[in-house]
């Protein structure tokens, strides 16, 4: 397996901070020459398997996000999985539990005929699927636009400031609370498409793809980072970042304290994700180890809170998608 170095995490850091940043930039706030940045993104892009990809924020997707759990026969829980992760409207899909559950987020508009099929007529369906259960997403503490902080520990607070001040990476202001967020057009939709698995394509190929020019898709998408309405995510295997233990969490907590304890999970360097969901577990997270000593540390000694009245552990087996890009060889 390719060994990252501190030249490598900077890097991609750097993406993180801001996808589509020059590279002539990254390479000045790392001290490097511009060739190494390129040669070593495209290493890390054919080895590594990173990808840098373009995602609509939630709220200005239009759609709706369900955690769904699925416990199949393992005989058949690869094939399901396979499945799930060809479709265009599944995220992070999952193998857990000693390869008998698949965990997956599924993308479902608001109304429509067919906006919940696959949760309605799909899944069940299916053979070999002995159970489901479904959970709304509620809200994102960790997670989406907010980078797990196992990639982004590089660059210093003033390499980070330099990249969005020169790149013009600096989003918008948020909403404020009970604003309406803005909604993606037709048209904003087909320049995330073709910004979706890769986020640093030209504005030439945006131009291209879009039906417009460069100098209106560039100013398109300096209007859509304002409004906060897409972000970029880095994605990469964690096993290259000294990840060898992965679990889902799902937690209990009482609704008054759901806030707090979200919160404080929040700031956990070891969480990917924090998200509140409907259901008998209202609280999941993400959990990316070293090893599994380090779990157990992180399961008995910080995340033991008082207000955690239920927490059920499942380990990650195997990883068939990611916010865009299959994983399923």
């Amino acid at each position: 397996m390719l060994v990252l170095d501190d030249l490598d995490r900077g890097l991609i850091h750097a993406l993180q901070v801001d996808a589509r940043a020059p590279f002539t930039l990254v390479a000045d706030v790392l001290g490097i020459s511009t060739q190494t940045v390129v040669r070593r993104y495209r290493r890390l892009y054919a080895q590594a398997g990173l990808r840098v990809v373009t995602l609509p924020a939630p709220r200005s997707s239009g759609t709706h996000q369900w955690f769904v759990r699925l416990t199949a026969a393992t005989r058949t829980a690869h094939d399901i999985a396979v499945a799930l992760a060809r479709r265009p409207d599944t995220s992070w899909v999952r193998l857990t539990s000693g390869g008998t559950e698949i965990v997956a987020i599924i993308h479902t508009t608001p109304a429509g005929p067919d906006a919940h099929a696959l949760l309605l007529r799909d899944i069940p369906r299916t053979a070999g699927i002995t159970a489901v259960s479904a959970h709304y997403l509620l809200h994102t503490y960790v997670g989406g636009p907010t980078a797990w902080r196992g990639r982004v520990d590089s660059l210093d607070a003033a390499q980070q400031a330099r990249l969005r001040a020169e790149s013009g990476a600096n989003p918008g202001p948020e909403p404020a609370p009970g604003a309406p967020a803005y909604l993606l057009t037709d048209a904003d939709r087909l320049l995330l498409d073709a910004l979706r698995d890769d986020a640093r394509i030209s504005y030439a190929d945006l131009a291209a793809a879009t039906g417009s020019t460069a100098s209106t898709a560039a100013r398109r998408l300096g209007e859509l980072r304002a409004r906060n309405a897409l972000f970029f995510d880095v994605d990469i295997d964690p096993a290259l970042l000294g990840v060898t233990v992965s679990a889902l969490l799902w937690m209990q907590v009482a609704p008054v304290h759901l806030d707090d304890v979200a919160g404080a999970l929040a700031g956990h360097e070891e969480l990917a994700l924090v998200a509140a969901t409907t259901g008998p577990t209202n609280l999941v997270a993400h959990a990316l180890c070293r090893d599994a000593e380090e779990l157990h540390h992180y399961l008995t000694r910080k995340v033991a809170l008082d207000a955690i009245a239920r927490i059920e552990t499942a380990p990650v087996l195997r990883t068939y998608k990611t916010a865009a890009t299959l994983r399923t060889a």
